[in-house]
């Protein structure tokens, strides 16, 4: 598993490595929004209208007494200690796997040979995938009839161009995901705008936001081009959305706006996650569900510097604190080639030690669409995941 962030707005980090800005508060990495087209068919974004919990989460019995030694994190404002956390672990279960299959919106066609044949709405994209070890399925034929092939650097973290076998596309097209419009955008790190895996943690998310029948609130970290955002303020939550990067904020509100939840109560915030969530802790605001989807390497507006292996536990621990009494949940996926899933496993574990509940970790794969058994259809393995839920 790669991380999704060359740094840029922040995705793929080994998914990318190295080096454009991409933001200890960014997600996109690799995949840099950009100017909004203004070629025909696609209109442009920019034209778009613009009891008390188990053990406590964060109750006085669970709070935790500081660790001796600080842990480095490289942004401004006071040090914030790790805490050391009493009690017994959660329960765990491993590896658990969270399947993306082909949903109205989004397939993938065929893999094989380093790359991946996707349908993103009306479009047919060929991309790099260091994964795909396996032979293609489909003729050579049905791969160089795609509507846009990424060339230019393998590597996740490369910078390439798009070659159009038929017709020059538009930069921007609209897409629809789990009843959501957004913008989907060819970028020069390969990204479309949304990663697709994504999907089962939007639906576990929006399930549990619609049968709490209660008001909820959702931080999203490292939010990118805002679709989690959107999904669950369609769902009836109130949203905080945080992204490193200018431009990430600026597509993500061009996505609220074609979606048309304008009026949902989504707070876009563009800072450095790390500094942001601090900030929050101190303030004493809490939230129901988080999703954190840190790059492996970022930088954020001030040049602030996010290291996955330096700076994740410290970042799962104030997230444990910015929980709710009643929280619903704790999600991170993490696109680090360099990891295990039962590394994060262990992790998310320990940070919610006391807490009780379940830690569930594995990985996120998306299955190829075809006719026939579906047992005949492979599978990509797409990142790493850990998710605390409590029980």
């Amino acid at each position: 598993m790669t991380d999704k962030r060359k740094q840029q707005p922040g995705r793929r980090g080994g998914k990318p490595g190295a080096a454009t800005p991409a933001g200890t508060g960014t997600r996109a990495a690799a995949a840099k929004p950009g100017r909004p087209a203004s070629a025909k068919p696609h209109r442009s974004p920019s034209q778009a209208p613009r009891a008390e919990h188990r053990q406590g989460v964060n109750s006085a019995k669970s709070r935790s007494a500081p660790a001796e030694a600080a842990v480095p994190v490289e942004t401004s404002g006071p040090a914030r200690i790790l805490n050391t956390h009493a009690g017994s672990l959660p329960d765990g279960r491993a590896p658990v796997i969270l399947e993306t299959a082909s949903t109205p919106g989004y397939s993938l066609i065929d893999s094989g040979h380093g790359e991946k044949l996707e349908q993103y709405g009306p479009y047919r994209i060929v991309r790099p995938e260091a994964q795909a070890l396996w032979p293609r399925r489909l003729p050579a034929s049905a791969w160089s009839n795609a509507d846009a092939i990424f060339t230019g650097d393998t590597e996740e973290d490369g910078i390439g161009r798009w070659a159009f076998p038929k017709t020059p596309l538009g930069e921007t097209w609209p897409m629809n995901l789990l009843d959501v419009d957004f913008w989907g955008r060819l970028t020069s790190f390969r990204h479309v705008g949304v990663f697709p895996e994504q999907i089962a943690h939007w639906q576990w998310m929006a399930d549990r936001i619609a049968a709490s029948r209660r008001p909820m609130k959702v931080l999203n970290l490292f939010g990118y081009t805002g679709v989690a955002s959107l999904v669950a303020a369609r769902a009836g939550a109130e949203v905080t959305h945080v992204d490193a990067s200018k431009k990430a904020i600026v597509w993500a509100r061009e996505n609220q706006a074609l979606a048309g939840l304008e009026s949902s109560p989504i707070r876009w915030i563009c800072d450095d996650a790390m500094k942001f969530i601090q900030r929050e802790e101190r303030r004493g605001n809490r939230y129901d569900i988080i999703l954190t989807d840190p790059p492996k390497f970022g930088r954020g507006p001030n040049g602030e510097v996010w290291q996955l292996f330096e700076h994740l536990p410290l970042m799962l621990d104030i997230l444990r604190e910015l929980l709710t009494p009643q929280p619903t949940g704790l999600v991170l996926t993490a696109y680090s080639i360099r990891a295990s899933f039962y590394s994060i496993h262990e992790l998310m574990r320990e940070t919610m030690r006391g807490a009780g509940g379940l830690v569930e970790s594995g990985e996120l794969i998306i299955r190829e669409s075809r006719d026939g058994d579906p047992a005949d259809c492979r599978a990509l393995s797409t990142s790493l995941f850990s998710r605390w839920i409590p029980t």
